[in-house]
């Protein structure tokens, strides 16, 4: 997710306070709107654009009588931090490192147990990151003793 376009769509004080109620609970369209009193088309283009941008997921729950309903949630956790002083500003997006397993969380919270393979797939793609990180590290753990004998050598 890219901090230009999070910052584009958080500009907007409706999708802060669309943001700010889904913090509570998953909400479906006429709730939002009801809450907000905005109307449900400008409601489900502001959700269209944040679900796109990956800040919220959707599912739909049944209902007892009717058709079921689209369940707007926070699909991960962000954290964005930005630092301005004289002569420098840096912004970054902390955290995007278990979207994934946000978004199963997320699938979870709104009733849905189909994601059993989904988690053993993560699970083994975060093991196979740790082995890489591991080996990286003891790479560089032996290039760095290797530097370091050749300096004493000297």
């Amino acid at each position: 997710m890219e901090l230009e376009a999070i910052l584009d769509v958080m500009g907007c004080k409706t999708r802060r306070d669309i943001i700010n109620l889904l913090t509570d609970e998953p909400r479906f369209v006429s709730e939002i709107s009801k809450e907000l009193e905005v109307g449900q088309k400008a409601i489900i283009e502001h959700l269209r654009a944040m679900e796109e941008l990956g800040l919220l997921s959707s599912s739909f729950q049944k209902i007892e009588r009717g058709r079921p309903r689209k369940y707007y949630d926070i699909s991960q956790d962000i954290q964005i931090q930005i630092f301005i002083g004289p002569g420098a500003i840096k912004m970054n997006v902390v955290g995007q490192e278990f979207s994934d397993l946000h978004a199963i969380a997320g699938k979870i919270r709104m009733g849905e147990t189909e994601v059993v393979e989904e988690l053993e797939n993560l699970i083994q793609r975060y093991d196979d990151g740790k082995k890489y990180a591991e080996q990286l590290l003891a790479e560089v753990k032996v290039h760095k003793g290797t530097q370091s004998q050749k300096s004493k050598d000297q």
